[in-house]
């Protein structure tokens, strides 16, 4: 007891001491900035510095450099001081820009004592502009001899410590700013999650797919499952809904004359958080008229090898201890999955209660009134899903969860809709689209009349005005959704949602 009363006592005057040599080192700072400021010297009323490359350039460039090789080339660099190494009269600093690190020489000969004098007082963190002629020295590290060096703008803030950085994961979330200063890494995700999105349109524009914008807020809230976070338009005086899909105006859009067309959407889902969602995401929506869903699995298996390729050098990469083969995707049907995993066949069910019988033999709640496409739901989900590690698309979906696919003629239990999993996790989904508007409406009036049996406050409405344009005629079309965040993580080893967005939902700390 008191062993441990004793290390209690002890972080908690490590912690004040700590603290208060954070503030001191603060109080420091803002000194140092009064001081500049009374010296007619404001480091905030700096406007522009004549930077003309960057680091990363230099050592590509002159990589070529012997020890000691001199270039005669003078540069004008800008960027972060990451750290600082007082000698006497000649000093070394590292300065971090937009491409990466490099090595500043500065001697007082060279700036001049004045600015010397001056240097020898900038922090660590300080935004610096240095021009000077590129070297590689002695030890052999290509370098920059400075002969100016000039603040342009003071952190008043220390960085985390230097050799740990910022570890902690809260605060990396909630302060993105200080974790894209001082972990490299963390920039370069986001770095790839720009070139996978670049890769993504250019892949579709050149299969002929056109971008397009539609609404963010919506006048009314569909019948689907997510639920939706609600705002009040004040000019027309009524509740507007943050969309959960971009679904219906895209097929809006087929219904209109174009064939192929695709959206980058931000969507908003007033549900649960964890380290595969957050409320507000990027979604690929894109649909292509006169092809169907298995036109679609061929599209992602093409692009989804395009991308591995080319973000990541390989079809084979790693994610989370596994290797993952994206040159190789299994396809089964959503009752040979559950039989392969389960040992449940769904053609051996002749009636709902059978199903039932299936689940209950195997330990799987369903409802009461649960029918076979429910059941063999429910049992992927039990068996199935956790086994999906390797690329897998699982089509052939019961009717009951796929209120937006078409019927397969042969078989009108099952709609023609695929999700695809890896790494046990859905990826994205697609369908055949149901283009037939007497049957579209009839199952959105069965949602939204089960949503308001099971709530009678529920406000979830039909959309007729999509029943209407469906009666104008939708071609045979091919649709497909997934999601950006999931696949920037697969494709950069990332194990949380949080990990690949800038700035995730968190809670407010007060």
């Amino acid at each position: 007891m008191e062993l441990n009363e004793a290390k209690n006592t002890n972080a908690q005057q490590a912690e004040e001491l700590s603290e208060k040599a954070y503030n001191e080192l603060v109080a420091v700072r803002r000194d140092k900035l009064k001081a500049l400021q009374e010296a007619g010297n404001d480091p905030f009323q700096k406007t522009k510095y004549p930077q003309d490359t960057y680091a990363a350039d230099i050592k590509k460039e002159f990589d070529y450099l012997a020890a000691e090789e001199e270039t005669g080339k003078i540069v004008c660099l800008a960027g972060r001081m990451m750290s600082k190494r007082v000698m006497g009269k000649a000093s070394f600093a590292d300065l971090r820009d937009n491409t990466g690190d490099i090595q500043l020489y500065v001697r007082r000969d060279a700036v001049g004592e004045e600015e010397y004098a001056a240097f020898k007082k900038f922090d660590i963190g300080d935004i610096i502009g240095v021009k000077g002629e590129i070297f590689r020295t002695k030890m052999g590290e290509i370098s920059i001899r400075c002969t100016e060096i000039e603040l342009l703008s003071k952190s008043l803030l220390p960085l985390p410590e230097k050799f740990h950085g910022l570890k902690d994961q809260e605060i990396r979330y909630r302060q993105r700013y200080v974790d894209l200063i001082v972990n490299p890494d963390v920039k370069n995700t986001f770095v790839k999650r720009s070139q996978i999105l670049r890769e993504i349109r250019d892949y579709l524009d050149n299969k002929g797919f056109l971008e397009v914008d539609t609404p963010i807020l919506l006048p009314l809230e569909i019948g689907a499952s997510a639920r939706p976070f609600v705002t009040h338009h004040n000019t027309l005086d009524i509740d507007m809904y943050l969309r959960i899909e971009t679904e219906l105006n895209l097929k809006r859009l087929i219904v209109g004359g174009f064939d192929r067309v695709y959206e980058v959407g931000r969507i908003f889902r007033n549900e649960g958080m964890d380290t595969k969602h957050n409320p507000e995401f990027t979604s690929i929506e894109l649909y292509q008229a006169f092809t169907d869903y298995k036109g679609m699995m061929d599209l992602v298996e093409e692009l989804y090898k395009r991308l591995a390729q080319n973000i990541c050098g390989s079809l084979v990469i790693p994610y989370q201890g596994k290797m993952i083969d994206m040159g190789k995707w299994e396809r089964l049907t959503m009752a040979e999955a559950v039989k392969k995993y389960s040992g449940c066949d769904y053609y051996e069910w002749k009636t709902d209660e059978d199903a039932r019988a299936a689940a209950k033999a195997k330990h799987v709640e369903v409802p009461a009134d649960a029918t076979k496409g429910t059941v063999l739901v429910e049992l992927f989900d039990a068996f199935v899903e956790e086994n999906l590690i390797q690329p897998t698309f699982i089509y052939d979906y019961p009717v009951e969860n796929s209120p937006l696919a078409k019927r397969k003629v042969e078989d009108p239990a099952f709609t023609e809709r695929f999700e695809y999993f890896i790494n046990a996790t859905e990826f994205g989904n697609a369908f055949s689209e149901l283009n037939d508007p007497i049957d579209q409406k009839a199952r959105f009036e069965r949602q939204v009349a089960a949503r308001k049996a099971q709530n009678p406050n529920d406000t979830s409405q039909v959309d007729y005005d999509y029943v209407t344009a469906l009666e104008y005629g939708l071609a045979p079309t091919g649709g497909l959704g997934f999601g950006l965040d999931r696949l920037v993580m697969l494709l950069t080893d990332s194990a949380s949602i949080r990990d690949v967005l800038l700035f995730p939902t968190m809670k407010p700390i007060d």
